[in-house]
């Protein structure tokens, strides 16, 4: 065998085995998607948007003080984090650049991106809500807000460095300050990605359990202060799938089935975004 076909053979061994890596992750994918649907389309009925939490046995016994948690959680915590994560990259590529500062904070960023959630949701118990003395929403928003904010920086700086520099420069040249260069050139430029990174980061919050166990705790009743242990989506549907009783186990499965197809459409959506932009 010459080596030229010895690197052929090599070469379609790889492209088989991982063609064949490739096809079992998605088997397991559509396995996980196939049970998630069928449980919890049966789950479904209006009944769980129209209710709060009741014991076991209660025929009117819903998700609605969760969903509306969830929403205040995940709402409030965007509302922090989306702006510092935009900005702090906005930093990073057009002020701080390759100073030892911005490369600081960009190692920090991706350190943080891989911390397991559970962790930064002890740390917020610690710092915040042992202090306080009782669990909290806020305590739930600033954990979802740690969690989101490295993801929106770094995807913001990622963008933000894919704009050519001539851009900028030709701004500079009709003598635009360079606020103005940032706000109508380089966010112009890229919107696309930043707005996907956005939507990521949203999507990565909004499936989170553990900060929240250890933070905003969960509430059975309907509760918006968020001064007070507040519920969630995620750890009613946690609490329920765990628990011996098959209504509440039904009640998990609609949580789960809600909580994905919202992710998932947070993701399609910002597919659509890059290849709408692509185009």
């Amino acid at each position: 065998m010459t080596e030229t076909q010895k690197r052929v053979l090599i070469s379609k061994i790889v492209m088989v085995l991982s063609t064949l890596s490739a096809l079992i992750g998605l088997a397991f994918l559509f396995w996980i998607l196939y049970v998630l649907v069928t449980n919890g389309i049966d789950a479904i009925n209006w009944d769980i948007f129209l209710y709060e939490g009741a014991p076991p046995g209660y025929a009117e016994s819903g998700l609605k003080q969760a969903l509306i948690g969830q929403l205040i959680l995940v709402g409030v915590a965007s509302l922090i984090g989306v702006p510092l994560g935009v900005l702090g990259g906005t930093y990073l590529s057009e002020y701080g650049q390759r100073s030892r500062l911005a490369e600081t904070i960009r190692d920090i960023s991706d350190i943080m991106m891989s911390a397991p959630s559970i962790v930064i949701g002890a740390f917020v118990y610690a710092v915040v809500v042992t202090p306080m003395g009782h669990f909290s929403g806020w305590a739930g928003v600033i954990a979802l807000t740690i969690i989101m904010v490295p993801i929106i920086l770094r995807t913001t700086d990622d963008m933000l460095h894919l704009v050519p520099g001539t851009l900028r420069e030709a701004a500079f040249a009709l003598g635009a300050p360079k606020y103005k260069v940032i706000i109508q050139v380089v966010y112009r430029g890229a919107k696309a990605g930043v707005l996907t990174g956005i939507l990521l980061g949203v999507a990565r919050v909004g499936g989170e359990t553990a900060p929240l166990l250890f933070t905003s705790f969960n509430d059975n009743f309907m509760s918006t202060d968020l001064m007070e242990p507040m519920a969630s989506l995620t750890v009613t549907m946690f609490n329920y799938a765990t628990s011996p009783y098959e209504d509440w186990q039904q009640l998990g499965w609609a949580a789960a089935f809600i909580l994905s197809m919202f992710i998932l459409a947070l993701n399609i959506i910002g597919r659509l975004i890059i290849m709408k932009k692509g185009k």
